[in-house]
């Protein structure tokens, strides 16, 4: 695992509560993916980056995700100072703070199964600590969701 800095910026996000992880991030991603491919102000692509993000949060027994997922799409450079208006109005551009993370990578396709599977073998990697938040966790993807075994990643954050 290695631990990681990322600067403060605008993100473009949609929040989702279908009853499978899969769902919302697929939902979200959807109207991310029309929201920077024209359905914006300018009326143009805006480009794609990487990662895009999946913002989870566990229930109070860290059994479960609760079942709101934060999917988020950071706006290229060029958009950063005027981000495009989304045409959806259920994309929120948001200033995230600055971010410390400690990440480790896995690949495949992320389901809640995988996912809690992940959380697990990571804390057992890191051990007991307090550096890092519980009840949050961000699930950071570098590929297309078609990809079979598609480039992941498990964000605790500091």
């Amino acid at each position: 695992y290695e631990e990681r800095h990322y600067p403060a910026g605008k993100w473009a996000c949609v929040t989702k509560g279908e009853p499978l992880y899969e769902q919302s991030i697929s939902l979200s991603f959807m109207k991310l993916m029309r929201y920077i491919c024209k359905e914006n102000s300018v009326g143009r692509y805006l480009g794609m980056t990487v990662p895009v993000l999946n913002e989870i949060h566990l229930n109070e027994e860290g059994t479960e995700l609760e079942r709101e997922v934060l999917t988020a799409y950071y706006l290229p450079g060029q958009f950063q100072q005027n981000p495009p208006v989304p045409m959806d109005p259920e994309i929120h551009i948001t200033e995230r703070a600055p971010l410390r993370v400690i990440t480790r990578v896995f690949y495949g396709i992320t389901t809640e199964e995988t996912i809690l599977r992940e959380i697990g073998l990571f804390w057992e990697l890191l051990g007991s600590t307090d550096a890092v938040l519980r009840e949050t966790y961000i699930v950071a993807t570098y590929q297309n969701p078609s990809v079979p075994q598609r480039r992941n990643e498990i964000w605790f954050i500091r």
